[in-house]
């Protein structure tokens, strides 16, 4: 039977990219449906308010919302439309996804987190799975993001450093700001290793793409350089110019229409007037990110899918995963230093790039041997806006007049703040999920994902325990007024899980190819198909197993 394409991809960020640069480069037709705006580096201007107080890369809270279902105070269960309170979980709807706003912090995950449960046993309220696979499988497609998406970076032996079957990154690191060597002296006097931390960002202009130009504006903005690892600058731009990958923006997919046997036979999808579209291809993609790629399944009722497309073993949105851990930051106040030391930590644009492994596997007082994770250190962000947001408050009291002018003055000329990040897993458990909602519904009038978020007291502890560490190494740098914070409240850009693959059909939704148990012709490739995270940040291993998948689709098709 003819189709409009080989292969339908839904989502545009790490998960769906690949999948179109390397099916179109193999000769396949490919289109790519996006439900935001296409957008290039002429868009990205380090516009503050576009970026943290107006929804210009997310959909505004009144068209398109989340449920969030949490605990309230007695420890009973609340739901409250996101619009009215509540984490909004949107991030980077737009040609690309999120990857346009990370800050591109690549680290490998480990050989452990492959086989959290072989290794340490069951975790009680915890759905702890091994992965299908192992590390030897996907460390190849690690280095093949190093090419084709741009690492850079030095690779700096440590105890807990992952395999690597190349010896170093292909694009030297990014410019380094002086307080870097100072983290490795402190670390060296606490006996610890300062890991060199890779950068998804080219250091050497590429045919299509420039380098970085150090605007100190990375985290949360789009890059206006194209040097930035995005779905968008390193894999879609090229798809495209094959001339075999067509991407349709503003396209609001909201089903999957499946036949008597089970096999998809078009997809359903709104464009920017509303009117409702179709199209069909031989393979679809989904990569909507977890959340929305679990609202999509669910939504995607059909003759063999009553409860949702591949969810007959009830699968389908759970096991959400976010980031565990936490935040801390120190400063380094000026009174008392030379103008020579000022002006050095004055400097903004160059990056840090430094984190602390050395508790990737540690024991642990409370429960022994135990999965730890990564301490990131990074300048608080420079937008002067955010500073401002934070400067209105003391406490829980909002300052005005000269008192508030008084502590903007102090946020803005007698200090800067190094901050750090904690990652640590984020343990799957029945009491974090995705479901539909039964009474809100988008602008469509399609029903919107009910969100339940609850963390296991695991990853909370882990996390404070690590920020603790963090706290030691600030005190050594003889920062001032340090503070930390770990919280269960997730990070919206780190979402994972809620379609993990397996083996077994009865625990799994995909097979370890990636493939729906249910759908032979249905894919999942975003972080949705993660068992556990790991303790890094998910973006290099979401495009180093779409990558690895896109290698068996091309088989599929023949």
């Amino acid at each position: 039977m003819s189709r409009d394409f080989d292969v339908c991809v839904i989502g545009s960020g790490a998960g769906g990219g690949p999948i179109a640069y390397e099916l179109a480069r193999a000769g396949r037709s490919v289109v790519v449906l996006e439900k935001g705006p296409w957008l290039r580096e002429r868009h990205f201007t380090k516009d503050e308010l576009a970026c943290c107080r107006r929804p210009v890369y997310t959909p505004p809270l009144r068209d398109e919302k989340h449920v969030i279902e949490q605990r309230d105070e007695q420890g009973r269960w609340r739901a409250q439309s996101n619009d009215q309170g509540g984490p909004n979980l949107w991030n980077g709807n737009c040609v690309g996804g999120s990857s346009n706003f990370m800050s591109g912090f690549f680290h490998r995950m480990k050989p452990i987190d492959f086989k959290l449960l072989s290794t340490f046993g069951p975790i009680d309220g915890a759905n702890v799975a091994d992965w299908p696979i192992d590390y030897a499988e996907l460390e190849p497609w690690y280095r093949h993001v190093e090419e084709v998406v741009g690492v850079s970076g030095q690779v700096r032996p440590h105890a807990h450093e992952a395999p690597r079957s190349n010896a170093d990154y292909p694009y030297p690191p990014t410019r380094e700001h002086p307080i870097s060597a100072r983290i490795d002296e402190a670390a060296r006097a606490l006996g610890l290793r300062a890991v060199k931390v890779p950068r998804a960002i080219l250091t050497r202009p590429h045919p299509t793409r420039r380098s970085c130009e150090y605007s100190g504006y990375c985290g949360s903005f789009g890059c206006s350089s194209g040097a930035k690892g995005s779905s968008r600058a390193a894999l879609l731009d090229q798809a495209v110019a094959t001339g075999r990958c067509k991407i349709i923006d503003h396209a609001k997919v909201h089903r999957l229409v499946s036949d008597a046997r089970g096999r998809i036979r078009h997809v359903a999808w709104f464009d920017r007037n509303g009117a409702e579209q179709r199209l069909d291809a031989h393979i679809y993609v989904v990569a909507c990110q977890a959340i929305e790629t679990c609202r999509l399944l669910l939504a995607s009722t059909g003759p063999r899918f009553p409860h949702g497309l591949a969810n007959n073993h009830g699968q389908v949105g759970r096991n959400l995963l976010f980031s565990a851990g936490g935040v801390g930051s120190g400063d380094f106040d000026f009174r008392g230093r030379d103008p020579d030391e000022i002006k050095a930590l004055r400097v903004t644009g160059p990056f840090v790039n430094r984190a602390l492994h050395d508790w990737y596997r540690f024991r642990h007082p409370e429960f022994g041997d135990s999965k730890g994770g990564i301490i990131e250190f990074l300048w608080e962000h420079p937008n002067p806006t955010a500073h401002a947001q934070n400067a209105m408050w003391r406490g829980d009291r909002l300052l005005w007049g000269r008192e508030l002018k008084r502590n903007l003055e102090a946020w803005f000329r007698t200090d800067r703040t190094l901050d750090f990040e904690v990652f640590n897993d984020w343990l799957p458990t029945d009491d974090c999920r995705v479901e539909l909602s039964k009474q809100v519904r988008d602008r469509w009038g399609t029903p919107v994902a009910k969100v339940r978020l609850n963390a296991h007291p695991r990853d909370l502890a882990v996390g404070r325990w690590l920020a603790e560490k963090g706290e030691r190494l600030l005190r050594q740098l003889g920062a001032v007024r340090i503070r930390s914070s770990v919280s269960p409240n997730p990070p919206p850009n780190l979402q994972a899980g809620g379609c993990r693959f397996g083996n077994d059909p009865g625990r799994s939704v995909l097979d370890p190819d990636c493939r729906a148990h249910e759908v032979d012709n249905l894919f999942v490739t975003d972080g949705s198909f993660m068992p556990t995270g790991g303790s890094v940040p998910y973006t290099w291993t979401i495009y180093a197993n779409s990558f690895r998948v896109a290698e068996k689709i091309k088989s599929q098709l023949g």
